[in-house]
């Protein structure tokens, strides 16, 4: 069985998130234990698998992805390198895609300059009260913290980017909140450093420590700061080890999420 992984939101190796890829040539899904098992082996943020369906649904493939401990409602980056691995295949005759997911239907655009954009539901970003223990478990000041929802983290805004650069959580303490994880945010020192807002993502409850670059997370980021920045297009980087950028567009209830993305890994899973 082939298995990729991929770097995803990056134009250059050992970047970006690194996603492992599964397309499967099955009828219906493995079982959810083996599937969860690979993913745990490869101990990558997520490994997502896929499945063509048959034509004329709406949608061309089912998608799921799965952490080392858990599997997810919703994951950009693992969408982002499933697409690009479709792409490379040829697979994409249209240069576009339908993924049917936990969270419906969700499509990605291949563009000829090798760009992936994917079309997902807008997450709110609604104030909430502050958690009790969240700044020292940070290890930083908290100026306001947002519910995103069905999406299930918790935001919170930071005093300025070197706070987010400088983070170092107590990640036992995250993991006893009741989010899949923290994503920690503030504007750019900078903007003409070609990025708009910074962030970390921190999901300890679902088998990650640190995420690299969370497309998800920007359903719930593009929202708060295009509100606050008064522009619909911004790009945010997320500011981990790898490091990433993600393209945002908010258009409506919609976020659109784009990004380059590198093979590195083309083997065989030995069943």
């Amino acid at each position: 069985m082939r298995l990729r992984v991929i770097d995803a939101f990056t134009d250059r190796p050992f970047s970006g998130n690194p996603a492992a890829v599964c397309l499967l040539d099955l009828p219906d899904w493995p079982q959810d234990a083996w599937m969860q098992q690979v993913a745990a082996e490869l101990n990558l943020s997520e490994t997502a698998f896929a499945r063509p369906l048959p034509p004329g649904g709406e949608a061309d493939w089912a998608l799921r992805w799965f952490t080392p401990a858990v599997e997810v409602d919703l994951c950009g980056h693992a969408t982002l390198a499933t697409a690009h691995a479709l792409h490379s295949d040829g697979s994409l005759p249209e240069g576009s895609v339908r993924f049917a997911t936990r969270s419906g239907v969700l499509t990605a655009q291949a563009a000829p300059d090798g760009v992936l954009t994917l079309d997902f539901p807008a997450s709110p970003a609604d104030p909430a009260p502050t958690p009790e223990g969240i700044a020292a478990a940070l290890g930083t000041a908290v100026l306001a913290a947002y519910d995103t929802g069905a999406l299930g983290d918790l935001l919170v805004e930071v005093a300025d980017e070197t706070a987010v650069r400088s983070l170092d959580p107590d990640l036992a303490a995250l993991a006893r909140l009741r989010v899949r994880g923290v994503v920690a945010t503030a504007a750019a020192d900078d903007p003409a450093a070609g990025y708009d807002f910074v962030s970390r993502f921190f999901a300890p409850a679902v088998g990650i420590p640190e995420d690299p670059v969370t497309g998800s997370a920007h359903t719930a980021l593009a929202p708060l700061w295009s509100a606050r920045l008064g522009r619909p297009d911004l790009v945010g980087l997320q500011a981990s080890a790898r490091s990433g950028l993600v393209r945002t567009r908010l258009r409506g209830d919609r976020v659109l999420l784009s990004g380059h993305a590198v093979t590195v890994l083309d083997g065989t899973l030995a069943l």
